[in-house]
């Protein structure tokens, strides 16, 4: 076999393409266009509440006069139980066996070596979230479609949209030093420009909910959604027509309501006897915990945040027009990450690539020297440290000794380009008592593996940002997950007939968040009772010295899937649960997922596909050349909005606008690409955005403002308007300051409250301190057409209406004023 080499050239500012160098006379040169092996995937999704079941076909074409073996790597999520794959090949159905993935890699190489029709399926032996598909033996011109199918949860976002991913983009990973294990991701994977890409992907996706579907969106064309019913309960939508593989596509799915708690029993397979996995019944519970508000929040806490700093983090956010990069987009949320630390905690912040950087020796006391020296150098991070080599930060970040009094709180953010993800999620388990880490992943590349697994090692959360997602909501919002106090005493318990008992196939939940989903698996064992029987579960637990209860009760009646969807789903749980990759994995372990996945059909790190087309009585003649299918490569872009760092710090909607810039170089980019956009709606969004991070760099640590000329600006006042205006006899220019900001982000920014909530307390509890006077909320109408609420949540005295009536006059004759109108 002669495999074919690529190499990348280096690209300046202003380059768009890859140089792809051959080294055999065969060649691979997309852009002349030559015959591509995969010609096109296409993919139907089933989506039944908050679940559902995917099944995918890759349709290749051997148009080379040679015979091949080809080799297609693709993403897919962490949480996905694949437990089918068949190939068609000349109108005949090869059903694929999960098999020993040692036993089943040695057929496949017999058979292609004795010039047999073969397939071979496998999860990466270092990420879980990459596949690989072996092609044997295609003929020329030879037809084959490959079907896998597999089920998988819906995340649930903030909003309540439930969400969907077809990863389609895998950037390069980088490999961890002196790591020499044979890994898919090593192999030199041809990668073009998106628009070279030769295949094409479709899609079609019917939902149903017994609580009614009140919209589905996408970030790439749809077609218009088609309900399937008066009572909106069902819906088919399909990507539209042409659609390239050149992003992942994600479905965001709104139900009328989502928050129901729910248990769900699932019939086994009839031909199977009770007792085995998928003879007896399974059962999914879910439950949406209501848990109060923490008052007071946590004020102590060790937060270590943990930067990507290297170059793949020079790349947009997502390949959609005028996405940041992700460096800028990261700063921005570090800004106002630190902004936002309690006073008394302590901090410090890491940047990694190659090397890795602290800002401070050890972690140090929030004060506001610490955060000002750390603002600074925010200010200058640049993706400049080379590769993604995560595990040495993290291993000095662990042997560092334990703040008495303030727990390790661990925020990782990189775009999860890494080969040895069950390495660093093994050093983090290792680690998982001292400390609680939470993950985002940045940009459609992310591995599900890395990012999901480090949250769930060490009992945190985990987040991905892409498309329109913007890093600092949901940093934020995560940041007050970690302020929460302890959920203790997590218990669930089961109310069953005579007869009947549960058997927990999830680990038993140790930390619940407010606000998020918890999903239990459970195998029912046992005498059925009559069909109208019913059972019940309590999930128990205890906050802040309460102790609390949710119940559900549930039919016993179960339900019949083809699928076998929760069976398959509880199979994955239990399997993630103990699967620690080829090589970590206990040998006490091994076992017990060895014999669950080959029961239940869903793949692991020990088992893997192996088809072999038996019924073909002729070998394939020649020499076989071996072929890896070109992927897409998420490439910097030029025009479109996405921009080359500035060099100097102002955000990344800033820089797309002429007026709010303060270094003229930025606009020498692209102006004529400006010229013909609408002025006035960019220009007020580039003030939101700007204005915001201004506002908030100026903040104190004891969460007050000064009175200065640079908050004049942030604000777009005068300063001596503001001084003019000021009521001296109610409040000093500290109080005032404050107060201005607070209700100017009220006034301009509401929308973007969850990134500014935890700074504005800060703010509020100065005010409280500083004047030894209560709160209260005040709606306020500006002398407009349109009146502006906002809330006065620092009034100080109840003279208040004097302040308003200050900040009022002020706001009016400001643009600041203006532009609350307008929005």
């Amino acid at each position: 076999m002669t495999p074919i080499r690529v190499t990348q050239s280096s690209p300046g500012l202003l380059e768009k393409k890859l140089c792809i160098t051959m080294v055999t006379p065969c060649g691979l040169l997309s852009d002349k266009q030559e015959p591509m092996p995969l010609k096109s995937v296409s993919v139907s999704l089933s989506i039944n509440e908050f679940v559902t079941s995917v099944s995918a076909t890759l349709n290749y074409e051997n148009g080379w006069k040679v015979p091949l073996e080809a080799a297609f790597i693709f993403p897919m999520d962490e949480d996905s139980a694949v437990y089918s794959f068949e190939a068609l090949v000349d109108g005949k159905r090869v059903v694929a066996e999960l098999q020993d993935k040692a036993k089943a890699h040695r057929k496949y190489e017999n058979a292609v070596c004795k010039w047999r029709q073969a397939f071979f399926l496998e999860e990466d032996v270092r990420s879980r979230d990459v596949f690989s598909c072996n092609v044997g033996s295609l003929q020329p011109g030879a037809k084959v479609a490959l079907t896998l199918r597999y089920v998988q949860e819906l995340s649930l976002e903030a909003d309540g949209a439930l969400r969907f991913v077809i990863p389609t983009v895998l950037n390069p990973r980088y490999q961890l030093s002196g790591c020499t294990q044979d890994s898919c991701l090593n192999r030199r994977i041809p990668i073009v420009p998106l628009e070279d890409l030769s295949y094409t992907l479709s899609m079609v996706a019917t939902i149903t909910s017994q609580h009614g579907i009140e919209q589905v969106q996408c970030n790439c064309p749809l077609s218009p959604t088609e309900y399937l019913g008066d009572d909106k309960t069902s819906a088919q939508v399909s990507l539209a027509e042409g659609h390239h593989y050149d992003r992942d596509v994600e479905l965001l799915i709104y139900y009328n309501e989502v928050h129901a708690p729910s248990v769900a029993v699932e019939m086994g397979m009839p031909e199977m006897k009770p007792g085995c996995f998928l003879g007896d019944l399974s059962a999914m519970l879910s439950f949406y915990p209501n848990i109060p508000e923490a008052h007071p929040p946590n004020t102590c806490g060790e937060f270590i945040f943990l930067m990507d700093r290297s170059g793949s983090m020079e790349s947009p956010l997502s390949n959609q027009s005028r996405s940041p990069l992700r460096i800028e987009a990261a700063k921005e949320t570090l800004i106002l990450l630190l902004k936002s630390l309690p006073v008394g905690c302590y901090f410090n912040i890491y940047g990694f690539g190659s090397t890795y950087e602290a800002f401070f020796q050890e972690s140090v006391k929030y004060t506001q020297q610490t955060m000002e020296e750390a603002l600074g150098r925010v200010k200058r991070i640049r993706a400049d440290l080379g590769g993604t080599e995560i595990l040495a930060p993290l291993r000095n970040i662990y042997k560092a000794p334990s703040i008495p009094g303030h727990p390790l709180q661990l925020f990782v953010f990189t775009d999860g380009e890494v080969s040895d993800t069950s390495t660093v999620i093994k050093e983090v388990e290792i680690n998982r008592q001292k400390h609680r880490c939470f993950s985002f992943g940045i940009g459609e590349s992310a591995s599900t593996s890395l990012i999901k697994g480090i949250a769930l090692a060490s009992k945190g959360t985990s987040e991905f940002i892409t498309g329109k997602d913007r890093m600092q909501s949901k940093a934020l919002r995560t940041l007050k997950y970690s302020l929460q106090p302890v959920v203790e005493d997590v218990s669930v318990s089961w109310d069953l007939p005579p007869g009947l008992s549960a058997k927990m196939l999830s680990p038993e939940p140790t930390v619940i968040f407010k606000g998020q989903r918890l999903i239990i698996y459970a195998q029912l064992t046992g005498v059925m009772p009559p069909a109208e029987t019913t059972g019940k579960v309590c999930l128990k637990y205890a906050f802040q010295g309460k102790n609390f209860e949710d119940k559900v009760t549930f039919s016993l009646q179960p339900k019949s899937d083809a699928n076998l969807t929760i069976h398959r789903l509880a199979a994955k749980s239990f399997i993630q649960t103990k699967d620690m990759g080829l090589t970590e994995t206990p040998a006490s372990h091994k076992s017990e997922i060895l014999n669950i996945s080959l029961e239940s059909g869903v793949i692991s790190s020990f088992t893997a596909f192996i088809a072999i087309n038996k019924s073909r009585n002729e070998s394939v003649q020649g020499p076989l050349t071996y072929l890896n299918i070109i992927r897409p490569f998420l490439m910097r872009r030029l025009l479109g909005g996405v921009f080359p760092p500035c060099r100097h710090f102002c955000s990344p909607l800033a820089r797309r606008s002429v007026a709010y810039c303060a270094n003229m170089t930025c606009v020498d980019y692209d102006y004529n690409y400006y010229t013909s956009m609408n002025r006035k709606r960019l220009n007020r969004l580039a003030f939101r955005e700007n204005h915001l991070i201004q506002l908030v760099s100026l903040q104190n640590a004891n969460g007050s403002w000064d009175l200065s000329e640079d908050l004049a600006k942030a604000l777009d006042v005068s300063l001596e308007d503001i001084i003019a205006a000021h009521p001296t006899e109610l409040v000093d220019s500290s109080g005032w300051a404050t107060i201005l900001a607070v209700i100017w982000l009220h006034t301009n920014v509401n929308d973007l409250k969850c990134e500014w909530d935890l700074l504005e307390r800060k703010a509020v509890a100065w005010v409280r301190i500083h004047a030894g006077r209560s709160t209260i909320l005040r709606p306020v109408s500006f002398p407009s057409r349109r009146p502006a609420i906002f809330a006065e949540r620092v009034s100080l005295s109840p003279s208040s209406t004097t302040l308003v009536q200050a900040y009022s006059g002020l706001a009016a004759s400001s643009s600041l004023g203006r532009m609350s109108v307008e929005s």
